[in-house]
Order: structure tokens, then sequence, then C-alpha cells
């Protein structure tokens, strides 16, 4: 196959920015690993995306080529992923991952937490809220998160409030640093666990992956937050490690596994995804999806595959021929 791997430069981003330096940086990392996996397969050219993405494909016949997508965004506009993705659709290519309406839905928590429970998929309790904090039926302890960013971004120490003043004072801090909604979540406190995903019709989930968060003796501070997953210098980054497979009781790993299907096809991924939940009583409940999730070699998508007997380079075939046609 002829591949085209497409990701973002990653410039200068101003404070308040909504795109994040460190995970875009993230993207090149990703991007490079997957240049070195495809390159001694087929032939392979690798472009960074300044912005507009039909300015730098203009001499690839979509015909002849398939696009890895590692787009996550135009520019420094993390929200304008979607568009990314409908540029490619739009210019005729096949490309990996998820289509752009999925994207857009997937960006939206609430959007996403609402469609879950119209199609009887658990999640835990939900509120969009603005500065009227006040009006929040949610009960506490809760998570409090911007509702349209990825990356953990916004999700620190401070994110599980116990408190109707801590919830108002949190809640304006979400919205004036992130300049919209916040997304306040009945916080669960139960075991953690991520689910890999691939294919276009029937996905077959990968072996599960569990977050180890015994370090923390405040079971509030069980989180990933943005320091668990982007800052090496931090305690938490430490205090996550990752058990994957899951040790997990047959039965409840099968509601996982059928939970997680259930929630990937509801909003309708393509290629590979992760979902994320947490378990409350034997009942796994939705926290996100994340279509497109990373795929750098030290990231979790990575990880389960190997779990599942796939290498790096064997990963990235396979997504590739998901994108190409050549499976299902």
């Amino acid at each position: 196959m002829r591949v085209l791997i497409l990701y973002n430069r990653v410039g200068s981003i101003a404070k308040g920015e909504a795109r994040d330096l460190v995970s875009a940086q993230g993207v090149e990392i990703a991007a490079k690993a997957v240049d070195e996996a495809l390159r001694s397969r087929h032939e392979v050219v690798c472009l960074s995306v300044p912005f507009d993405p039909s300015e730098v494909v203009a001499s690839y016949d979509p015909a002849e080529w398939v696009v890895f997508n590692l787009l996550e965004g135009l520019g420094n506009r993390a929200d304008l992923e979607p568009e990314a993705a409908a540029i490619l659709e739009a210019l005729g290519y096949r490309y990996t991952g998820s289509p752009a309406d999925t994207i857009a839905l997937c960006l939206d928590k609430a959007r996403t937490k609402s469609l879950l429970v119209s199609k009887g998929i658990p999640t835990a309790a939900y509120q969009v809220c603005d500065y009227r904090a006040s009006e929040v039926c949610v009960p506490l302890p809760a998570i409090v998160k911007p509702v349209s960013e990825d990356a953990s971004l916004g999700i620190d120490g401070g994110a599980v409030v116990t408190t109707p003043a801590q919830l108002r004072k949190r809640v304006r801090h979400i919205v004036d640093m992130y300049q919209e909604p916040a997304l306040v979540e009945e916080f669960i406190d139960g075991r953690e666990f991520n689910i890999a995903l691939w294919g276009n019709g029937r996905p077959e989930c990968l072996p599960l992956a569990e977050i180890d968060f015994s370090g923390f003796a405040d079971p509030l501070m069980r989180i990933v937050s943005y320091a668990a997953k982007w800052e090496p210098e931090r305690d938490e980054y430490h205090l996550t490690p990752v058990t994957c497979p899951a040790k997990v009781a047959p039965r409840l790993g099968e509601r996982i596994r059928r939970v997680a299907i259930a929630a990937y096809e509801a909003v309708g991924c393509r290629g590979y995804a992760r979902v994320d939940m947490r378990v409350r009583d034997e009942q796994p409940n939705v926290l996100e999806v994340n279509p497109n999730p990373d795929i750098s070699p030290d990231a979790g998508f990575p990880r389960a595959a190997l779990a599942a007997g796939y290498a790096y380079p064997d990963m990235v075939e396979r997504i590739v021929k998901l994108a190409a046609g050549q499976l299902s």
C-alpha cells in the first residue's frame, strides 16, 4: 500500500488556547513510530500539517493513498479535530480511525453520555453546568471537568468535590479557565478499566487494562489526572501504573467487554478506539469513549495490543488494513 501519515505540526501555544502542548508533542512521537513501523512494508510519506490538510495532500491521489490520520485538530485548535477528518472524507481519502461525526460526538462528553443513556448503556449520573452550580442535582462526591476537552485537561487534585461550596468554586474555575461549561459527574469509587477495541463491524476487545490506584490512601484522589498522564516529574504519574491484562473474574470481564462493545457501536467508532469505565457493585459504568486514542509506543492501546500478541508494527499494520477495507 501507499500510506500517507498526517499529524499536527506543533507550534507555540498561547495560554488559554484549546490545544495542549505536551499531548500535542506526543502526536509527533506517534507519527515517527508509525512511520518506522510501516516503512519496511509499504511506501510511506509522513507529513506535518500546519493547519488545513487539503493544502498538504494536494499531490497525493486519494485513489492510491491511504491516510494514517493522526490529526488532533487544525493548527492549535483541538476542537476542530472533527473538521480534519471531514476534510479527508470530502477529498475522497480512506483514513484510519473514526469518522468526523463520531469524533465530534465524543469530544462533547455530555452528548456522548446522553446517547449512552438513551441506548441503555450504564454511565455515571451527570449534569452540565455554567455558573449556576447551585442547581446541580448530581450526588456528591462528584468530579468536575471541562465538557469538551480531552487528554485529562482540567482534571487535577481538586477535581473531586464533596460539598456544595467546593462544587460551585470548581465549576467557576473550569468555566473561567476553559471558556466552556463544566461537566459535573457522580464520582464512582471503584476499579477503573481501559478497554481497547478495534474493528469496523463487530469490534474485537483487546485484553483489559486496569489502573492501579493502591498508592493513594484517599479514595477521592484515585483519578487519572493530567499530571498522571503527562508529567513524569509528578507523583501522580508514578502512582497510576497499569496492569494489562487485568486480573478480573470471568463474569465481570465479560460484562465489561459487553458494555465496551455496546458503547463503541453506539457512538459509531471505526478502526480503533478506547472505552474508559469504572465498576461499582459489579456494574461497569462508561466514563468516556475515545476514538483515535494515543498510539505512541508507550500508550495504552499498544500495550493492550501487545498483550494480545500484536507487536507494534503488526498493530499499526492492522489499523491501516482496517482503513483500507482489507479487514473488517
